[in-house]
């Protein structure tokens, strides 16, 4: 989908401010308030909004570990790599998986309560994964930066 002038001002208004009133959105892009509703429908139907969401900063001593997870499949082909995929959505514990170039097929970011969980979830998810041949996890110590994007 081609995005107009006026779709990127949206976008930008919209991740520097998710939570901006259709009213004020519309004044900043000089649209009437029910013309801008219908092309922010159109940007989450079309797929280009996938969803909303906050952003929470400082997490307390109870908030869950980051673990990133380096995963190597044992063969690179498209149906193992499809296959993996499929059942790496559904793993709840896993909150990003990003294919990778390089000497490791796929990144995970992973959450988890404390040790005896990510032994868990290393045990009963992430080990039961199809094609998985290597598995090598480093936990965070804490998040220095974390930037948002800001533009179209």
């Amino acid at each position: 989908m081609s995005l107009d002038t006026i779709d990127r001002r949206m976008l930008q208004l919209l991740r520097q401010n998710g939570r901006i009133s259709n009213s004020k959105l519309a004044e900043a892009v000089g649209l009437s308030p029910s013309a801008c509703l219908r092309r922010l429908h159109n940007l989450e139907t079309n797929g280009t909004i996938r969803g909303y969401t906050a952003i929470i900063d400082d997490p307390g001593p109870d908030d869950a570990s980051i673990v990133i997870v380096q995963i190597s499949l044992d063969r690179q082909t498209e149906p193992v790599m499809r296959h993996f995929e499929a059942a790496v959505r559904r793993a709840v514990e896993v909150r990003e998986c990003y294919l990778m170039t390089g000497t490791t097929d796929y990144f995970l970011r992973v959450e988890a309560k404390n040790m005896a969980d990510y032994e868990r979830i290393h045990t009963d998810v992430l080990s039961r994964l199809p094609g998985v041949a290597r598995i090598q996890s480093s936990f965070a110590i804490r998040n220095v930066i974390r930037h948002e994007r800001q533009h179209v």
